[in-house]
């Protein structure tokens, strides 16, 4: 573990808390997510889970939480298992509650993490775990503290792989896991103003030594917004929310047309006449049922799926597969999708 940037504490020892203004500043940014997800705003019986790494941003965001909402908030601290550290840092999160009369819980992996990529076995069991807890709490949602330079550092990385609209969204401002509200209050707040919450208030927190990583490709783009002026992190961060409302609104008009245009019963798209992203979520849309409707579950198969190679088929007129799915061009801009035929 890293050493805290603030001298431990003991449970008795004073805090200062964020500024009433700042406080006031998180309180409206959760309620407005709050609003997005459930129709309506924080009520007075609401209960806050809080995802607490032990990192700066997880720590001020324990911080306005407790303010905002005193006795409303309990916080969990993933321990995965991977390094001998950790146990450390779930300890240094477990004083900080007790300093803020907050429960907390250090959750596990129901089973050890395996595969080729440690990362995303670590991060599917977190949420696992968390969500796990949130249904045993009764929470109304769970937080995660992703803030602005996160949200930079993800739009420069998917922008250098070449993603589409939905990919350009960055990190959501909230979804759904487990039929659980996750939302990320702090999308509009700079790592710098996180840390200067904690610093102020006297409490630890630790470094990820992941974070310095050259291996990793955030870590590189965080490099880079360090050191190039010329690009802003919390401009970059409206950026992707902006394109996260065109997504939202291209998700709409997909789903408006799917119901006009695709006929599920004949496997029947008209969609030839339509632009190519428009072409593109109908297309997913249509594969995806005609797997579901006929059990193809191999290869694989996601809503991020690349099919380009499928519609630039289409476009010429000539049919092609994709995730065992058979796509045909018919007359008048129809597509026909079905099972695809057993190789010989």
């Amino acid at each position: 573990m890293s050493p805290p940037a603030a001298p431990p504490a003991s449970a008795s020892d004073a805090l200062n808390p964020p500024d009433p203004e700042t406080v006031a500043r998180f309180a409206a940014d959760l309620d407005r997510l709050f609003a997005e997800t459930a129709g309506k705003g924080l009520s007075a019986s609401a209960t806050i889970a809080l995802a607490v790494s032990g990192g700066a941003d997880s720590m001020a965001m324990l911080l306005l939480a407790a303010a905002a909402f005193p006795g409303r908030v309990g916080a969990a601290t993933v321990d995965h298992g991977l390094r001998a550290e950790a146990a450390d840092e779930a300890a240094l999160v477990a004083a900080a509650c007790a300093r803020l009369d907050v429960p907390h819980a250090i959750l596990k992996p129901a089973a050890p993490i395996t595969g080729s990529s440690v990362q995303k076995g670590a991060r599917e069991a977190r949420y696992a775990a968390l969500t796990a807890w949130v249904e045993a709490t009764g929470a109304n949602a769970l937080l995660t503290a992703h803030h602005a330079d996160d949200q930079a550092e993800t739009l420069l990385m998917r922008l250098n792989r070449a993603s589409g609209v939905a990919g350009l969204s960055g990190i959501r401002p909230w979804r759904f896991e487990g039929g659980h509200p996750v939302l990320r209050p702090l999308l509009a707040w700079r790592r710098d103003e996180l840390r200067a919450i904690v610093s102020t208030a006297g409490v630890p927190w630790v470094e990820d030594p992941s974070n310095e990583d050259p291996r990793h490709d955030r870590t590189r783009f965080r490099e880079l917004l360090a050191h190039q002026p010329l690009l802003d992190p919390a401009a970059l961060a409206r950026s992707a929310a902006y394109l996260g409302e065109a997504e939202a609104a291209l998700d709409l008009l997909a789903e408006t047309l799917r119901a006009e245009r695709w006929s599920p019963g004949k496997g029947l798209l008209r969609a030839g006449d339509l632009p190519r992203e428009i072409q593109r979520r109908l297309v997913r849309t249509a594969i995806a049922e005609v797997r579901s409707a006929n059990g193809i579950t191999a290869p694989a198969f996601s809503e991020s799926a690349n099919i380009e190679a499928l519609l630039d088929a289409l476009a010429a007129g000539k049919a092609a597969t994709q995730a065992g799915v058979l796509a045909s061009p018919e007359r008048d801009g129809r597509w026909h999708f079905a099972p695809a035929p057993p190789r010989r």
